[in-house]
């Protein structure tokens, strides 16, 4: 099949280069923006209890508003305010209410408590208003961080001349710095996975052409994955998360050079053996052809299990990212061929040593070395992963998201000098809803309900009921300890708040806790349930793939064990540098599903590529030791190019401000490293050489081939997978 697509390429090289083209043209004028979101609670099912109070409060409390911004006044000689002072705060929140996008904010800045107090802390050196969202706004979209700017803009011609200055903060100028910080964090790791791109193929091929080939495919890939992906996110109604921008960035300049490269060293190989290019091309795409497509469809297959998620974060992302990589998939397999074929001679141009078939002693050494000792081997490589692999266990989730904002943008600022001077809760109060299932609430029960919230643990303040207009339903504002953001106030809500809820509801009611640390204890519910399905799934699936594509029944469950070991030595080692080492309380919580998905779905391509010339190897009557030293003679090099292009690219998220994106740039680079450079290249093979011949069973993929596979009799320097 891959030596007709590899023909029919060749000999319609233009046509296949005008089609990319024609389709890339139309993707970009008609395809929809990709739509983002940071609305964590846009991710869950409804069926989870703060998603249940939202709906509540949304009909039965429809006046009701929640914090969309937070004002935090203080003077410039950090002072105690005057009264002159506070009369300029409000005459601040006058003139600044009418000026509110009517959209995202109401028209009116609180600077009052519930009770009627002035928002003034108890030190009297800061005054806060208070700017609520408008009905049905979220304060995440697009629409909210326009308007988050506007209110900035607006705030300063209105403080000139006071002794004063703002700071804001809350939800929406929150989602403002995260986009900016995103977009800027974007625009580091493009330009530094480029860099490294360009500066590792020049090293490896020494051609100007080759360096920027996968630059301008993976482009014109990416601007068709793009829109595809917002096709798709339209049509099913998907908003994924808003690091999502970032990572296409990576997995498709990432993915897209590593298959590149697997076509590169084929189609090379053969050029030194004197073929012209048509012929090399049609070789090289039948024999890397299995191999890229076994390993794009396993990536595919694995973020396509995330469709089982029950959170549309997942939902979102996982359909995004298997587009992404099947347009990479099938730009390899027609685009790159096509491509290689006009340009002929002039793709390793100015190079002049590419014919000369390097000796390759370092990986001859180290294949023949664990030729003769694949206990060894097996035995130290698999040690490192397992002495990683302990510190998994220590793996603290965090769903802290504004933790990973820089701390100089200037709603991390706002926020530090709230919590310095109000209770940390008051920023965002917990709705509690209290839903009568028979008539109106006993009102004379209220008071006390409201004292029973208050005395549980973690509680500050209670603020009286509000009661619905048909009276079947009281809300109330709980002020907790903590920041309603951390993972301080998640613990209380889910545990305390909760139980103190829903145990002293009086008969008849029943209660609802809801707000962000609500939410946040949803999603770690909803996640452990999706780390029980997805996981398993997503590894059936690859492993089945793995079976087909060696024929065996064997060699796919000690692969997938040794991918699942290299995860969780991944999960290990980034526990280790920044729980241990930088003292982080915890990691973001969708971390162990990005690491799985990615080091399982792509420590498998470096798996396919080695036990896949592994069996060449065998196919020759070699016997497993010999195969396996051979394997890893000649694909060594083409992994370990490969690994350290990948890795680098994925290393480049950590150029980024952003905590998350930080953390899962080392974490996902990481655990390339380990599944090219441990498992791919020492694990994999020595543990074949021991199993031996049984490593193949039933198919016994491994016997030799009638005819022999060497493109060149006598010549045993083949090609590279």
């Amino acid at each position: 099949m891959f030596a007709a697509l590899g023909r029919f390429v060749s000999r319609r090289a233009w046509f296949v280069i005008a089609a990319w083209l024609l389709l890339a043209g139309l993707v970009i004028a008609f395809a929809p923006a990709l739509q983002t979101t940071s609305d964590e609670s846009d991710f869950l099912p409804d069926h989870y209890e703060s998603i249940r109070a939202a709906k509540i409060q949304d009909d039965k409390f429809p006046g009701a508003t929640t914090p969309g911004a937070i004002l935090v006044f203080e003077r410039k000689d950090r002072g105690e305010l005057t009264a002159d002072d506070q009369a300029a705060v409000a005459k601040v929140a006058q003139e600044l209410g009418p000026k509110l996008n009517e959209k995202t904010f109401v028209q009116q800045v609180a600077t009052t408590d519930p009770e009627g107090n002035p928002n003034v802390s108890q030190d009297g050196l800061v005054q806060i208003g208070i700017i609520g969202l408008a009905d049905n706004a979220t304060g995440f979209d697009d629409q909210a961080i326009e308007d988050g700017k506007d209110l900035r803009k607006e705030l300063e011609p209105l403080m000139e001349g006071s002794d004063l200055e703002v700071l804001t903060t809350g939800s929406v100028p929150q989602s403002l710095d995260s986009q900016e910080e995103g977009d800027r964090t974007l625009a580091i790791v493009a330009i530094a996975t480029v860099v490294l791109i360009v500066v590792l193929l020049a090293v490896i091929f020494r051609s100007v052409v080759i360096c920027l080939m996968p630059i301008l495919v993976v482009t014109l890939a990416s601007s068709v994955a793009t829109g595809l992906i917002g096709w798709a996110n339209e049509a099913f109604g998907l908003k994924a998360d808003s690091s999502i921008q970032t990572i296409l960035v990576v997995v498709l300049y990432g993915i897209g050079t590593d298959y590149i490269l697997f076509f590169l060293f084929r189609y090379r190989e053969r050029r030194r053996q004197g073929e012209e290019t048509r012929p090399s091309v049609v070789h090289a795409l039948e024999r890397a052809g299995e191999a890229i497509a076994s390993a794009g469809g396993a990536v595919i297959v694995a973020f396509l299990a995330l469709l089982l998620s029950s959170l549309s974060l997942f939902r979102a992302i996982g359909p995004a990212l298997a587009i992404a990589v099947a347009v990479t998939l099938l730009a390899a397999l027609t685009l790159v061929p096509a491509v290689v074929t006009v340009l002929g001679r002039a793709l390793f141009w100015p190079s002049r040593k590419w014919r000369h078939e390097p000796e390759g002693a370092r990986f001859g050494r180290v294949g023949a070395a664990l030729g003769r000792r694949p206990g060894r081997f097996a035995l130290a490589s698999g040690a490192v992963m397992v002495a990683l692999a302990a510190f998994a266990l220590s793996f603290n989730p965090s769903f802290d998201f504004n933790s990973s904002l820089p701390k100089d943008v200037e709603s991390t600022q706002g926020l530090e000098v709230f919590q310095k001077h109000f209770a940390a809760g008051a920023s965002e109060p917990v709705p509690v809803v209290l839903v009568s299932d028979d008539g109106p609430l006993d009102e004379s029960a209220l008071e006390t309900y409201r004292s029973d919230l208050e005395a549980a643990q973690g509680v500050t303040q209670v603020y009286p009921a509000e009661v619905s207009k048909d009276g079947t339903a009281a809300q109330f504002s709980v002020v907790l300890d903590h920041d309603p953001a951390s993972d301080a106030a998640l613990n209380d809500v889910k545990g305390p708040v909760r139980d103190t809820a829903h145990d002293s509801a009086p008969d008849g009611t029943e209660a609802y806790v809801g707000g962000t640390p609500s939410v946040f204890a949803d999603l770690q519910k909803a996640m452990a349930r999706d780390y029980s399905v997805v996981f398993p799934v997503a590894a059936l699936i690859i492993m089945l793939i793995l079976g087909l594509l060696l024929r065996s029944l064997v060699a796919p469950w000690y692969l997938m064990a040794a991918v699942g070991l290299g995860f969780a030595a991944t999960l290990g080692a980034t526990v280790v540098m920044f729980q241990h080492v930088l003292g982080h309380e915890g990691l973001i919580f969708m971390l162990p599903i990005y690491i799985y998905l990615f080091v399982t779905a792509l420590g498998t391509d470096y798996n396919i590529l080695m036990i896949a010339r592994l069996r060449e190897e065998a196919r020759e009557g070699k016997d497993p030791h010999t195969a396996a030293a051979e394997a890893v003679k000649h694909a060594g090099p083409t992994i370990a190019a490969a690994g350290v292009i990948l890795a680098g690219t994925f290393a480049s998220l950590m150029l980024g401000g952003n905590t998350l994106i930080v953390s899962m740039g080392f974490a996902l680079s990481f655990g390339i490293f380990v599944a090219a450079f441990v498992m791919a290249m020492f694990f994999t093979p020595a543990l074949t050489a021991l199993i031996g011949h049984t490593a193949w069973w039933p198919g016994h993929g491994d016997e030799q081939a009638p005819h022999a596979l060497a493109d060149v009799p006598g010549d045993h320097h083949r090609d590279t997978p």
